[in-house]
């Protein structure tokens, strides 16, 4: 008997990561991997200790007694990535469909508790048709379980979610929890109701991809941050959003070795039109100020009037907020306002530090944003700037009017060190209506209106169109040279390392959601 069960093991042990990294990416063409080989890719190689290989479900109804499989459709453990110590859960589609029971919660949720205590991130890989029908309300339960977990892991390790094939009803609410999720192109969806169930309800014909595919949650919803054409691009992207987030809560990010030199970047000089109603691309002002090739965008397809993304400054990690002129000119809206104050907490939780690149003309007006409540949401990303203790540091690069100057990380709001471009322009509104309102009479009883306006606007923008004014009372540090940011960023941010900050004693405060 007891060589039998040692026979057992030893195949179970071969089985658990048989077969070799190198020829899994032999076959990258194939669009699914197996749970296993899921690890394999994701974990450094011959780190995986599985938990739970040998746990079985506990059911007994509908002949389930008959069909027990060992771990019980998820293989659950521990590992490395980059010698970094990681928790990993895998759903596995050829166990039932993946489907939740009780036993497969219970093991999720004991690696998400064990992440929790040693202080590390989770990685879940999901795969699965939902919640296994035969057990019931305890699988129902066994979600919750893990709701619960995700809810109080939640600013305490990072938690990461790849969509690997099917994700639906109630199972969907645990990648909405975590901290990013990456969807698979084409293999993977997201839905709480499926489109049976549209078409039966509002007779709406939907495929599975329409209605919660990649590209949907990734332009449309934005429930999905990143997304992969396949598997193996899905693990590489886990692995490159880790480099740049730490273990917990209570650690930064590992800096990587980096020599100052010199930091001048000519290349910024040339990037601002001279017409100020031109638009140019916000990322080139970002490739220029951080370390080369180091910016990783986050939520690249969703809100694209903002741009939120890691990068690294002289080796440190940074979170970056920047509006885009290329898209709507930059302004505010709705969902670049939720874009912007979700990436804000997320750095706030885990020691990131901020910088927040300006060129904003105000909030989108129309009854639209009006109807779908700008106003709460713009306040989303106020309060979490405002709430953020991390070092905070802005460059406006041109426009900054009206209320979405001050949302923008003002040093009204708390942030820590405010530069900016002698292109910048600070004012409550831009110079052309501005004129209009405050010399409307003058205009008015002008021989030629048209003439008197233009004259009227070249003074305001005399006046306010520029950043001196708002230097002298002290709301900008430094007008600097677009070429000297990278340096005068590395400084600033070096300066501010050992930030500390102490906030009012309270339960929580009660963001407008």
């Amino acid at each position: 008997m007891k060589d039998k069960q040692k026979n057992l093991l030893e195949k179970m042990a071969e089985a658990k990561l048989g077969g070799g990294e190198h020829r899994i990416k032999k076959q990258h063409a194939k669009k699914k991997l197996t749970a296993r080989e899921r690890i394999m890719l994701l974990l450094d190689e011959g780190s995986f200790e599985e938990v739970g290989m040998l746990v079985t479900h506990r059911s007994t109804d509908f002949g389930m007694e008959k069909q027990m499989f060992f771990g019980d459709g998820v293989v659950t453990g521990y590992g490395t990535v980059n010698e970094r110590l990681v928790y990993v859960f895998a759903q596995d589609f050829t166990v039932f469909g993946g489907a939740l029971s009780e036993t497969h919660a219970e093991k999720i949720c004991k690696i998400m508790d064990l992440a929790v205590k040693v202080g590390a991130p989770v990685i879940g890989l999901n795969d699965s048709g939902g919640a296994r029908i035969q057990e019931g309300v305890r699988s129902l339960g066994g979600y919750a379980d893990i709701f619960y977990r995700n809810v109080q892991s939640s600013g305490v390790i990072p938690q990461i979610s790849a969509i690997m094939g099917p994700c639906a009803g109630g199972a969907v609410y645990s990648p909405a929890m975590t901290d990013f999720t990456i969807m698979v192109e084409e293999t993977s969806y997201m839905f709480v109701t499926g489109p049976n169930v549209v078409k039966t309800v509002t007779n709406e014909e939907v495929s599975s991809e329409e209605l919660g595919g990649a590209s949907t949650h990734s332009s449309k919803s934005g429930v999905t941050h990143i997304t992969a054409p396949n598997d193996l691009a899905c693990i590489d992207e886990i692995k490159k959003l880790l480099s740049y987030i730490p273990q917990n809560n209570q650690l930064k990010t590992p800096k990587i070795p980096y020599e100052l030199k010199n930091e001048t970047r000519e290349e910024l000089e040339d990037i601002i039109p001279d017409d100020t109603h031109l638009p140019y691309d916000i990322r080139k002002v970002i490739h220029g100020i951080c370390d080369r090739d180091t910016f990783y965008e986050i939520h690249k397809d969703y809100a694209d009037n903002i741009v939120v993304g890691f990068s690294r400054l002289a080796g440190r990690s940074i979170g970056i907020i920047a509006n885009q002129p290329m898209s709507l000119a930059g302004v505010l809206d709705v969902n670049s306002s939720k874009k912007a104050a979700r990436f804000t907490r997320f750095c706030d939780c885990f020691n990131i530090p901020l910088l927040v690149l300006v060129d904003v003309p105000g909030f989108l007006p129309g009854t639209d944003q009006e109807w779908r409540g700008i106003i709460v949401h713009g306040a989303k990303l106020l309060y979490a700037l405002s709430e953020a203790t991390v070092p905070r540091v802005t460059l406006i690069t041109r426009k900054a009017y009206g209320g979405a100057y001050d949302v923008m990380n003002s040093k009204h709001i708390g942030a820590d060190m405010n530069f900016a471009w002698p292109t910048a322009e600070i004012a409550v509104m831009g110079a052309k209506g501005a004129s209009e309102i405050i010399f409307k009479k003058e205009i008015a009883e002008a021989d030629d209106p048209e003439a008197k306006w233009k004259e009227k606007e070249a003074e305001y923008a005399f006046k306010f169109a520029d950043p001196y004014r708002a230097a002298r009372r002290g709301f900008i540090d430094e007008v600097i040279l677009p070429k000297e940011s990278r340096r005068k960023l590395i400084k600033a941010f070096s300066m501010l390392e050992n930030k500390k900050t102490e906030g009012p004693k309270r339960k929580h405060g009660n963001i407008p959601l």
